[in-house]
């Protein structure tokens, strides 16, 4: 089984954190919302599988690079 990264592309706050570890996930699917410059940016997994972990809780703010979630497919 394969994992995929999702990073933060962006200095941002976590607004809402929408899986939990375990959730099946489509692709294209909102992981989490950040905020930036009261701008709302939803958080997108690109492939279909299992939220392995999640690795934010709202509140946090995160750096550019940071990591958001981790999904693992076939």
């Amino acid at each position: 089984m394969a994992v995929e990264e999702i990073h933060a592309e962006m200095v941002s706050s976590v607004w809402k954190v929408l899986v939990t570890a375990g959730a099946q996930v489509a692709a294209g699917d909102t992981l989490v919302i950040l905020e930036s410059m009261k701008m709302e940016i939803p958080v997108l997994t690109e492939l279909a599988g299992t939220v392995e972990a999640m690795h934010v809780v709202e509140g946090e703010v995160l750096q550019e690079g940071d990591l958001i979630a981790t999904v693992a497919f076939d």
